[in-house]
């Protein structure tokens, strides 16, 4: 299967996501990248409408770092409803990533966590669309990008 992923990243974002998945992706599966770049995470909705539109993208990674004020918490809800609209819109998957500034207590652990749930996200694109049965393995295991997996609940 030839696919072609798109990437919206932002420059809000302190950190090159966009870099991180694509790098992830090169590393599992051979696909044709498509990048959009826009200021703020409330314009990454319609640039992934247009990466599936007008791109002809199977799958988008929506990459984004809201700041850690309760305006930008808003925002990031505002961004994360419009993703969903355009997934519905368009009958296309798009990866929500988002790090918040305000999970992690400091830059360095910031840019690192930045950097794992982006690579791990880029991992759960490849398991959702060329080994759909690693994923199912893993459903119910309380899998966590970024950060440890907690593990399953047992009764």
């Amino acid at each position: 299967m030839h696919m072609k992923v798109g990437i919206a990243d932002t420059t809000f974002a302190r950190f090159d996501m966009a870099r991180a998945a694509i790098d992830e992706l090169r590393r599992h599966v051979s696909v044709k990248i498509e990048r959009i770049t826009v200021p703020g995470i409330k314009d990454l909705p319609v640039a992934c409408k247009r990466l599936i539109e007008e791109r002809g993208c199977d799958v988008v990674m929506a990459l984004g770092m809201p700041g850690p004020k309760p305006i930008d918490k808003t925002c990031a809800h505002e961004a994360s409803m419009g993703l969903i609209i355009a997934q519905l819109m368009t009958n296309k998957h798009i990866l929500e990533v988002f790090v918040h500034e305000d999970e992690a207590k400091d830059e360095v652990e910031l840019a690192r966590l930045a950097e794992a749930r982006t690579r791990e996200h880029a991992q759960n694109l490849v398991k959702m669309f060329f080994k759909p049965h690693l994923m199912e393995r893993e459903a119910g295991m309380g899998m966590r990008e970024g950060f440890e997996d907690v593990g399953p609940l047992r009764p």
